[in-house]
């Protein structure tokens, strides 16, 4: 393995846990890889664009990244480790990203047809496209350098949580109390999504932010108070888990968020590669939950996240409770959230009436 490491995996878990039959995997990528080079032969036309040319040169850079990573899960699968090359190793992370840990464009509130690992979403959808309705990217006016900033998520009859890093940026604590910055303003945008094939992301009534209900005084957390811009209302607000599952780790989760590249925290190349330089618009991440520890109050998850994925909402795939709000993470060892239902009796959460179930 390059540089004596043990793990090709940029997730908290390793190839193999999230996989199982990495024979398995390897031929289907491989296969898909052939597909793409057959229908790619021909020469572009001279008067391509060079829009065409450079789409055209990611699309081989992605397949040429795949193709050694089929090699690295083949050596794998047979443990021979230790004869990984370096780009055997940066192709398994790929794989692991596209395949096993993805971050699915969301547009007009839905998502498309998964395969494979991730075909279990597919009797979820419906209950899936509810939870994406009630996320949004937290949009600023006034900022001296930012036009967007994390992600929030409906969880009151008017109360939108996100992390106190989020709130800060457009908030003051003063005189014992919180508010909203003077100068500027602030909004939830449940839209924000990718154009796709020329077809432009789905329309949504944004939820301006009025005040600042609180921010948490030992956890990255903070609770606002929206209201719609237009006379349309707010839809309900999605379920926050009053209790944790009893098998939480290895639990299937997904984070809807708003991903942006973030160099200083992720391995930069890689990222790239996986989002295709599309940035800071709607994502489904499916993953698992990976731990819990009470006394720290945090809970850990797989899911594929980047800087100002904060704020985003950890949801239980199996009844689509909000386990946990996202506030960090790093490449490699895995992301971090906090596990909500152990504030049920908090007095801030009380006061925002969240809506537990």
């Amino acid at each position: 393995m390059p540089n004596g490491s043990r793990s090709v995996s940029p997730v908290a878990a390793g190839p193999e846990r999230i996989f199982g039959d990495l024979r398995e995997v390897a031929a289907r990528v491989r296969a898909e890889l052939e597909a793409e080079i057959a229908e790619s032969v021909l020469d572009p036309p001279a008067d391509a664009s060079p829009a065409a040319e450079i789409s055209r040169f990611a699309r081989e850079e992605r397949a040429r990244v795949l193709e050694a990573g089929v090699s690295g899960l083949e050596k794998l699968a047979g443990h021979r480790e230790d004869e990984l090359r370096e780009d055997e190793a940066f192709g398994v992370g790929a794989i692991v990203l596209l395949e096993g840990r993805p971050a699915i464009l969301v547009q007009r509130q839905d998502f498309a047809v998964q395969r494979d690992e991730w075909s279990v979403l597919e009797p979820q959808r419906p209950a899936i496209r509810e939870s994406l309705a009630r996320v949004g990217r937290v949009e600023v006016t006034g900022h001296p350098s930012l036009d967007w900033i994390g992600t929030a998520f409906l969880v009151g009859p008017r109360t939108v949580m996100t992390t106190r890093h989020v709130a800060a940026e457009f908030s003051r604590f003063e005189d014992e109390r919180w508010s909203l910055e003077f100068g500027m303003s602030a909004r939830v945008d449940p839209a924000e999504e990718p154009t796709v094939d020329g077809e432009p992301g789905g329309p949504a009534v944004p939820y301006t932010i009025t005040d600042v209900i609180g921010v948490h005084p030992d956890v990255d957390l903070a609770l606002l108070r929206v209201e719609p811009a237009t006379d349309a209302g707010l839809p309900t607000p999605l379920a926050v888990a009053a209790d944790a599952p009893a098998d939480l780790p290895g639990r299937p989760v997904y984070v809807i968020g708003y991903p942006a590249w973030d160099g200083r925290r992720d391995e930069p190349e890689s990222m790239r590669r996986l989002f295709m330089d599309v940035y800071g618009v709607k994502r489904l991440q499916p993953g698992t939950a990976t731990a819990f520890v009470p006394d720290g109050l945090v809970m850990g998850h797989d899911c594929s996240t980047l800087g100002d994925n904060g704020g985003a909402p950890v949801l239980d795939l199996a009844d689509h409770r909000v386990l946990g709000l996202h506030f960090g993470g790093r490449y490699g060892t895995g992301n971090v959230a906090v596990p909500l239902w152990e504030l049920e009796d908090d007095p801030l959460l009380e006061k925002a009436e969240i809506n537990w179930v």
